[in-house]
Formats: C-alpha cells, structure tokens, sequence
C-alpha cells in the first residue's frame, strides 16, 4: 500500500482522485462533492493499493476523517473505508476547455482515466460528477 498525494471522495461507490498543487481547491471540490452526497475517502493523502487491474483507496490513518475547511479548522466527516478509483481530476489553470477523450494516468502501476478542470468555478461538483458518470471506470 502506497501513500499518495490527493484528496479523495466516493461517489455511489467509486473513488474520485482529486489531485492538484497545494492551494488549488483539492478540499474545497472535496467539501462541495459531500454536500452533493460524497463520501470522504481522504483529505491531503490517502493510502492506494493495486488490487488485480484496479486501484483502490483508503483513509491515511493520520487524518482519517478529516477535511481541511479552509478559513474554518480541520474537522470530522463520516469517512468511507476503501473504493476503487474510476477517475482521477487534476486542478489545472490551464485546463482545456474542450476535450474529446479523457487523458490517461497511471498510479501505483495501474492505468486511469485522468481529466483536468479549472479550480475557478462554482458548477466544479457538477462537473466533476459529470466526468465521473462519463469517462470512469465502472
């Protein structure tokens, strides 16, 4: 099992890797994405472990159930134990505004549909749900 740098919710049971540079909204798209109905995995670093051909994430046990709320503290969300990663997100400024296909990423040896968004924006949660329903993994 392998310490990765990412924040980390499950949507309907599938992992989302959230992944940018530190300041870009990891916890902020993280935050919103719960308030829609995801599960907190890891806020900052979860643990992954390549199981067959998929990937699947768990709570780092240094800030299990925690959120960085920016402005507001550290605090406690209910934590979802382990998922498989259907999709990593990069917060990326210079995102496209348009794609074809989703890129491709590969963690801990295992290929992953990776899309990139802007960190502007208040409709991120439903973009990401959307890439989710769209380009993961089933």
């Amino acid at each position: 099992m392998d310490a990765h740098q990412a924040t980390c919710v499950a949507i309907g049971g599938r992992a989302v890797l959230i992944e940018g540079a530190p300041g870009s909204g990891k916890s902020s798209l993280a935050l919103a994405l719960i308030d829609r109905g995801a599960v907190l995995v890891g806020d900052d670093g979860v643990l992954i472990e390549p199981r067959g051909d998929r990937l699947f994430a768990r709570p780092h046990p240094n800030t299990r159930g925690l959120i960085e709320v920016r402005n507001v503290g550290l605090l406690p969300f209910p934590v979802c134990e382990e998922a498989p990663v259907a999709l990593v997100i990069v917060l990326d400024p210079a995102a496209p505004r348009f794609v074809e296909a989703c890129e491709s990423a590969t963690r801990s040896k295992i290929e992953l549909p990776l899309l990139r968004l802007s960190p502007d924006g208040s409709v991120q949660p439903l973009k990401a749900e959307l890439a989710l329903d769209r380009y993961g993994l089933v």
